[in-house]
């Protein structure tokens, strides 16, 4: 699976100029992957959930519904995050020459593709398994005859 989303985090790279690096974090800041060179992909996944928690509460406060996307433009280039399914965020590092709207266009269909992916590996493996009920790890009880009031 890693290796996956990695390949995701690679080819919106390849597909976007002047885009330096991204990670796919949890919403609660774990770091699932990351292609990010010169910054610690650990601080900065936490720093993605402390910064998704605000936007979420900022787009339902203001009712702008639920969160799709944040953008922070700083002086030497962008951080752009992404809803990548219920569970994830895609976080994108640009410089600050990127196209913008280019930027946008590509890492929504990523997001989109690494929801799927994250959708995928959560899913049953055989369609044989949906609906059949877990097997249970206490053993059955004995058979016993029916007392006889004695």
């Amino acid at each position: 699976m890693e290796t996956e989303l990695l390949a995701e985090l690679r080819a919106v790279k390849r597909r976007v100029p002047h885009l330096a690096g991204g990670l796919v974090a949890s919403v609660d800041g774990l770091l699932v992957a990351h292609d990010t060179h010169g910054t610690e992909p650990s601080g900065l996944a936490a720093m993605t959930a402390a910064s998704l928690s605000l936007a979420q509460r900022l787009a339902d406060t203001t009712g702008q519904g639920e969160f799709r996307e944040s953008v922070v433009r700083g002086e030497h280039g962008y951080v752009a995050t992404y809803a990548a399914g219920g569970s994830c965020v895609l976080t994108l590092l640009a410089h600050p020459d990127v196209n913008v709207g280019r930027l946008h266009l590509e890492a929504r269909r990523c997001a989109r593709r690494i929801a799927d992916l994250l959708n995928d590996a959560l899913a049953p493996k055989d369609p044989r398994d949906l609906g059949r009920p877990v097997p249970s790890t206490v053993p059955p009880r004995p058979n016993t005859p029916p007392s006889n009031g004695s």
